[in-house]
């Protein structure tokens, strides 16, 4: 049974996307997981956080749904928040010392990107070789199931995972077919005990992969109506989220939005403030998540890339319920939280240098003509306040 994305899916189905990734849609599909990831595998590695999976129960029902089905399982419960290619490498060791033919990933984002980076790593010395790279296809690449606990990321039917090289400071993606999940298992009701501030930030993430999928070089029809039909339901549903209102509906909803998302960045790809955030990784002295640097970016972006795709950042308005994108976008920041600059949370102008020589990833999707180095510069100045 499949269902329209458009106007939302049935509870526990799957869903008929335009991705590799089997997507299983629907509050309780946890308790699936075992019969969904048991014919790719006897034995998984379940890579996850250090203790919200195990605090909220979702680390004993996942391996309990898995061992039910037959599948042995082997914990690695150390991915940071910002994936790092020490934690991957050992996780990888573990894997081979275990025999794992699979590999899944439970928690937010980064807890997904850390097993996908794991699952391509199998034939590799170490994580920090691919890191930058679209990989070929590879018969050494171990299957990957999905089960996201945020709604933002999207991590879930991507092709790509964000590591940083903690070696050369270097924060960037690993892509390629391998990278995407075989089965994403989507089930809203595990974002309910996201801390408000998380929820908020990963919210916001989703934004951005609605904005970005329908403005890109690259975006289509089809990425345009998934980014409209991901807005709405952002507009909608935000304002929950930030209260701390959020009920099973919101919750449902800002996992489909984020879903879409995330679709889009599999399918049209994302935009200047993705290589821009991903650059700051090259600053360890300051962590800040991947959502709240976006809601840094953001404002600036807006500004200098509205006159090259007016049309499209005008959808992006109307769809948000506003006529123009940046006072659209400023107020679900402001409703966030999510507002104030980069000096705000520490960075410098010396920084920017090191930004700039971060950049990685596609640079020619962005609705700017020309992405140069004083572009990123100017934007970075801007966002530093």
């Amino acid at each position: 049974m499949t269902s329209d994305p458009t106007t939302g899916p049935d509870v526990g189905t799957d869903l008929d996307l335009p991705v590799a990734t089997r997507v299983v849609f629907g509050r309780g599909t946890l308790d699936r997981l075992g019969s969904l990831a048991a014919p790719l595998g006897g034995h998984a590695l379940l890579v996850c956080g250090r203790s919200a999976m195990r605090r909220h129960g979702y680390l004993d029902r996942a391996v309990a749904a898995l061992t039910a089905a037959g599948v042995a399982v082997t914990v690695f419960d150390r991915a940071s928040a910002n994936p790092r290619s020490d934690e991957i490498d050992e996780a990888v060791a573990l894997a081979r010392s275990n025999s794992c033919d699979l590999v899944v990933g439970l928690g937010g984002g980064s807890a997904i990107d850390a097993a996908k980076a794991v699952a391509v790593t199998a034939g590799a010395d170490t994580v920090r070789d691919l890191i930058g790279l679209t990989l070929p296809a590879s018969d050494a690449a171990l299957p990957i199931v999905a089960v996201p606990t945020t709604a933002g990321s999207g991590s879930e039917v991507t092709k790509g995972a964000i590591v940083t090289d903690v070696v050369r400071n270097f924060k960037s993606g690993i892509r390629g077919d391998d990278v995407a999940p075989r089965i994403a298992v989507v089930d809203p009701d595990l974002t309910e005990p996201l801390p408000t501030a998380l929820a908020v930030e990963s919210g916001f993430d989703a934004l951005a992969h609605a904005v970005e999928g329908a403005v890109a070089v690259r975006a289509t029809e089809q990425s345009r109506a998934y980014s409209r039909r991901a807005l709405t339901l952002i507009r909608d549903s935000f304002p929950r989220v930030a209260s701390g209102t959020a009920d099973p509906q919101v919750r449902e909803d800002m996992a489909l939005a984020a879903l879409l998302g995330g679709v889009n960045v599999a399918t049209v790809s994302t935009c200047l403030p993705h290589r821009l955030q991903q650059a700051m990784g090259a600053v360890p002295r300051i962590e800040v998540s991947h959502g709240q640097g976006l809601a840094l970016l953001y404002p600036a972006w807006l500004r200098s890339a509205y006159p090259h795709a007016q049309d499209a950042f005008d959808a992006v308005a109307d769809a948000l319920g506003h006529r123009d994108a940046g006072q659209a976008v400023q107020a679900v920041i402001e409703t966030g939280g999510l507002g104030g600059t980069l000096a705000d949370r520490g960075f410098t102008g010396r920084d920017i240098d090191t930004f700039v020589a971060g950049i990685s990833g596609n640079l020619d999707n962005d609705p700017h003509p020309a992405v140069d180095t004083d572009l990123a510069r100017s934007l970075y100045r801007d966002s530093l306040g």
